[in-house]
């Protein structure tokens, strides 16, 4: 094979899986459990503890990076706000069964609920789902083939990536990084 055709072929697997995933999340939205996604989304608030610190809020915040030195551990920067990745199979929310909600670390914004989330066998805590209207995706080039990142609505905080290997209903897996959550049990 030619430099120029493997190229291609690299360049165009980002492409085929997006409309892998696309074809997949069409189909009606069973989650399994008896709960719709759409009921699984709309009632995320069922599962944030009574008086949780967490925000509703997700009007932007903005720090100085002296300031998210201040309130952040090393780890937790170095994800947030350099866009890192822990390594695999080094965060308790990896294995976290409780029902309860998983909120953004810098921001205490929830992204995530525990009915959202499986074991991808990947090292990380990873969803199929999340709540609505409370992350944001962009391309990262960083890697040869392009993927789809995700962060914080709120505080732009670097949450992880999202991947079209996830199970039903949505064929997605949001592959998050555990030091980026704070676990909030019911």
């Amino acid at each position: 094979m030619k430099r120029r055709e493997f190229l291609l072929a690299i360049t165009a697997i980002p492409l085929v899986m997006s409309m892998a995933g696309r074809a997949h999340s069409e189909r009606p939205a069973s989650t399994g459990t008896g709960d719709s996604l759409e009921e699984i989304r709309r009632t995320w608030q069922s599962l944030l503890a009574q008086g949780a610190d967490v925000t509703l809020s997700t009007e932007a915040i903005q720090k100085s990076e002296g300031e998210w030195k201040q309130i952040l551990s090393g780890p937790q920067f170095y994800v947030l706000r350099k866009e890192g990745t822990e390594r695999p199979f080094s965060s308790p929310l990896n294995d976290e069964k409780r029902p309860g909600v998983y909120a953004c670390v810098g921001c205490a914004l929830p992204l995530f609920t525990s009915r959202m989330k499986f074991d991808s066998g990947t090292g990380w805590p990873s969803f199929f789902s999340h709540i609505p209207g409370h992350v944001g995706t962009k391309w990262d080039f960083s890697l040869i083939v392009p993927r789809t990142e995700y962060h914080c609505l709120r505080c732009r905080g670097h949450q992880g990536h999202v991947f079209n290997d996830g199970p039903p209903p949505t064929r997605q897996r949001w592959c998050n990084n555990g030091v980026a959550l704070r676990f909030i049990a019911v």
